[in-house]
């Protein structure tokens, strides 16, 4: 009995235990798919991107964000198809000036300063910290603004100033490291953004979609050409050209290359990482402009509201039209986006002062390292704020920004396709002829843009 109960439990064990191992190993292979590979897949995605992600989320900073508003209340989606225009655009710039800080181990003015003359370096420079400036003032004074919207109580110079010293706190007394991540995990506020369009009932996305790939010339007139140029300005930018090749530069100081002998020269992976990150971000940029666009034609345009002059304008316009969640992530957008900008407006301001004068610099150095870096960032935060005390109107603070940057940004653009394209200073990872296009086709832009600005103040 005995002999025969000891084959009857292995007849049963022996495909009990085959069907436990195949529920085991059905639960791991399982358990390995749905969290292990996607979860591993988004985090080796995640931890690719870096000054390109962060570089692309700065560009939709609260002045941004208050050009796109005006854009959608203005005109409805006739505007829309600029976001995918600007696209391919921005990212082959801001790929070029990465791929000059990976090969040559120095920023962009550095560069510049090497191999073209010192009296243009000493012009773009002087207008970019200008243009930045104006930036900084009409950023911090709309971030300020979105918080009363949110605390009615507090003081708006109260908050500007508040704003200022976190800024400059985090820039001057946080490691580098720490910093980088503090901007990379800052850039997730933007998807505030796309979840307040979706709140938005009665979108026509056929009507949308229609929009963002057919360009609408309907209606012309010069504020439209000014909406245009404004657009182009805020999106392809200076001090995203400086800020994208000197985050390069400190990326590769972070990883142990703190010379520059170790800095110079690139390997295919790192190339191949950069493009991802560089074309991520500016990808990113530009969805944000594009879900800004569709969320105040829907709601603001459709119902009339054209009079959006800020960021805060466009939030408080929000609410009775989009509910009170569109208008709390609206206004909670614009306080991370200028949290976010800020400090690249101040640090590209820094970057291009000291390289053009040969100062140490670098957020990865300490302030008694470098005092002139940390000295030029104070203060043109400073004098960004001391604008709000003038009462400073964002719309023509905006105005003066787009017509300097219009004009700078023809030619820091004709420099940089030169040093790119260049086989001595760029080796094997000079750029191609598909990127020599559309440099040269964003470059001619920008100075059609430049000049339409300016002529419009005499027509």
């Amino acid at each position: 009995m005995s002999h025969k109960k000891s084959l009857l439990e292995k007849t049963i064990e022996k495909p009990a235990m085959v069907l436990e191992k195949s529920i085991e190993g059905a639960h791991a292979t399982m358990h390995d798919i749905a969290t292990k590979k996607p979860v591993k897949e988004v985090q080796g995605f995640w931890n690719t991107l870096g000054p390109g992600l962060t570089t692309g989320a700065s560009d939709d900073d609260p002045s941004g964000i208050a050009t796109y508003s005006q854009a959608g209340a203005q005109y409805g989606n006739q505007l829309v198809w600029l976001a995918g225009f600007t696209f391919p655009f921005m990212a082959v710039v801001q790929e070029m000036c990465a791929r000059i800080g990976l090969v040559t181990g120095r920023g962009l003015a550095a560069n510049i300063r090497r191999h073209y003359s010192r009296p243009v370096l000493m012009i773009c420079v002087t207008l970019l910290f200008v243009a930045n400036v104006f930036n900084i003032g009409v950023d911090l004074g709309a971030m300020a603004a979105a918080t009363q919207l949110l605390i009615p109580s507090m003081n708006f110079l109260v908050l500007a100033l508040f704003f200022t010293v976190i800024s400059l706190l985090l820039q001057i007394f946080s490691t580098y490291e720490r910093y980088a991540k503090y901007l990379k995990y800052l850039t997730l506020v933007l998807f505030s953004y796309i979840l307040s369009a979706f709140l938005v009932h009665g979108l026509d996305w056929s009507a949308i979609g229609r929009a963002a790939f057919v360009p609408s010339f309907q209606n012309f007139s010069k504020e439209k050409l000014f909406l245009i140029c404004a657009i182009l300005g805020t999106t392809i930018s200076p001090y995203l050209f400086f800020w994208q090749t000197s985050q390069e530069v400190e990326d590769e100081i972070l990883s142990g290359n703190t010379t520059l002998a170790q800095r110079k020269g690139a390997t295919r992976e790192e190339i191949k990482k950069m493009r991802i990150d560089v074309w991520t971000g500016m990808f990113f940029s530009n969805a944000i402009m594009f879900f800004i666009i569709i969320a105040c034609a829907g709601t603001l345009f459709t119902n009339g509201v054209t009079d959006i002059k800020t960021a805060a304008d466009a939030a408080r316009a929000l609410r009775p039209l989009a509910g009170e969640a569109s208008y709390l992530l609206f206004a909670l957008g614009i306080i991370g986006t200028g949290l976010l900008a800020v400090p690249v407006l101040a640090g590209s301001t820094a970057y291009a002062v000291a390289e053009t004068f040969r100062w140490r610099q670098g957020l990865f150095l300490k302030l008694n390292q470098a005092y002139a870096f940390y000295g030029i960032l104070i203060i043109s935060m400073l004098i960004g704020f001391s604008l709000n005390f003038f009462g400073i109107d964002p719309i023509k603070a905006l105005i003066y920004s787009a017509i300097i940057n219009g004009m700078i940004a023809p030619v820091i653009l004709v420099l940089i396709l030169s040093l790119s394209s260049d086989k001595k200073i760029m080796g094997r990872w000079a750029n191609g002829p598909l990127t020599k296009v559309f440099g040269w086709g964003i470059a001619l832009l920008m100075a059609f843009v430049a000049v339409a600005t300016i002529a419009m103040f005499f027509v």
